[in-house]
């Protein structure tokens, strides 16, 4: 194998390094793994029992207020306890959650409602989830692994999405809805016990309890790094105009492919997994924020182009494309926000970082559902491309900070470095502790 084949193979070090980081990551694939699985069933079954666009679409709303709130409650949490606690909670809570979508589809008649409301607590409990789950990573993972653990981490996630919804298409074919659920539930189980491994991770000696002003505090933190707003924007942009997902079930139909329903719904982590296994380029890249906007508007070009075809295969080659560009904007993203938010901060900005990368999604199911029933379905998806490449492209016009961020200039980058070089430098002469732990646990 030659050395630049090797280049660009995934940087394994952040697993070689950090045991609690193997842990994590293993308990979080089989987590997303079975995710997916209700991640296709919830819609196709909403689909089954009212026929509508709108009805699925609306899912997104009901979860963007929850998600909000607990999103930005969560970050203040994931600041103040052990994030190890918050993570093994909510995990628990996501089975029972998975269990309720099992008892409702084993009903007679299967209730619409409960649908909704386990969207909606499903997304209360990973807006909780999610801040401590970033937040913990800068702690376990060394400061110049945090590139590979980005990428290690997105290919967990992209093996599950590509291996959850092809086989939750497969299980709602021939085994119903239920079956979904019931692997689902049983993931999170397995994850949980996985997750009693994970040593504790306390909050600094000094931290207050979750506060609307420790809140409003992180909000002031993130105006004032514009490059950082710049994040947010872009990506919650992309998703608003280029995140069509709600629309699968009725595009399959559309295109007389409902066999590739399940495949559809794997394109985007297909594509972000290709990314991820070649990823070893990205720790030459030192100019984030470039790579996260340039990414953003050829995911819109990619999702343009899948709206605009007739014929499946290249409806599905072109929604991989998508997801490949979906994810180098996520590597960088993450990257950008691991290598210069200060470790006291960290859980409140990984709750704002939860809403950019969510709240677009939501609301672009609900976007694009609209769109649908006013126009047709295809011309949601090329349509919303299209606005996503025009939003994008005035966004890197009016976003220069974001555009000239520079890891190796940048204060704030060189700040965290100094410290983690620090903190690194009192553990080895200390004799003891986590040698992955690069950062101090109680700032």
């Amino acid at each position: 194998m030659s050395l630049d084949l090797r280049a660009l193979l995934p940087d394994l070090s952040p697993w070689r390094s950090s045991r609690d980081f193997r842990v994590l990551w293993c308990s979080g694939a089989i987590t997303v793994f079975g995710s997916f699985l209700s991640f296709v069933a919830l819609p196709f079954q909403l689909k089954e029992l009212t026929g509508s666009p709108v009805a699925v679409g609306a899912l997104g709303v009901v979860e963007l207020v929850p998600l909000i709130v607990f999103g930005l409650y969560g970050g203040a949490l994931a600041d103040a306890v052990d994030r190890r606690k918050v993570i093994l909670f909510t995990e628990f809570a996501l089975g029972l959650v998975a269990l309720g979508l099992l008892l409702n589809s084993l009903l007679p008649e299967p209730m619409i409602w409960p649908l909704y409301a386990a969207g909606a607590l499903t997304s209360s409990l990973v807006g909780l989830q999610r801040p401590a789950l970033d937040a913990i990573v800068p702690r376990i993972v060394p400061h110049d692994q945090l590139s590979a653990a980005a990428a290690l981490n997105s290919l967990r996630w992209q093996i599950g999405g590509v291996a959850g919804p092809t086989l939750a298409g497969l299980l709602i074919a021939y085994a119903g809805v239920e079956t979904a659920y019931v692997l689902d539930a049983l993931s999170f189980a397995v994850s949980f016990l996985l997750g009693l491994r994970l040593r504790p991770s306390p909050a600094g000696h000094d931290a207050e309890k979750p506060s609307l002003r420790g809140i409003l505090e992180g909000a002031r933190y993130a105006w004032n790094r514009k490059e950082l707003l710049g994040t947010y924007t872009v990506d919650v942009a992309a998703m608003l105009f280029a995140f069509p997902l709600a629309l699968f079930p009725f595009l399959a139909d559309r295109l007389d492919a409902e066999w590739a329903l399940g495949m559809m719904y794997a394109t985007l982590p297909l594509g972000g997994m290709l990314v991820s296994a070649t990823s070893g380029w990205t720790r030459r890249i030192h100019r984030h924020g470039r790579m996260v906007a340039l990414a953003a508007l050829l995911w819109g070009a990619a999702m343009a182009a899948a709206g605009a075809v007739q014929n499946i295969w290249l409806v599905l080659l072109f929604l991989t494309v998508a997801g490949a560009f979906d994810m180098v904007s996520g590597i960088f993203r993450s990257t950008l926000w691991n290598q210069t938010i200060p470790d006291g901060l960290r859980g409140r900005l990984a709750g704002i970082e939860l809403l950019s990368f969510s709240v677009g999604p939501q609301l672009g199911q609900l976007r694009s559902g609209g769109m649908a029933a006013l126009t047709s379905v295809r011309t949601s998806v090329w349509g919303g491309g299209l606005l996503c490449v025009a939003a994008v492209g005035v966004l890197m016009l009016a976003l220069p900070k974001l555009m000239s961020y520079d890891a190796r200039t940048d204060p704030h980058a060189r700040a965290k470095r100094e410290a983690a070089g620090a903190a690194q430098a009192d553990t080895a002469q200390a004799g003891g502790g986590n040698s992955a732990a690069t950062e101090p646990a109680a700032p």
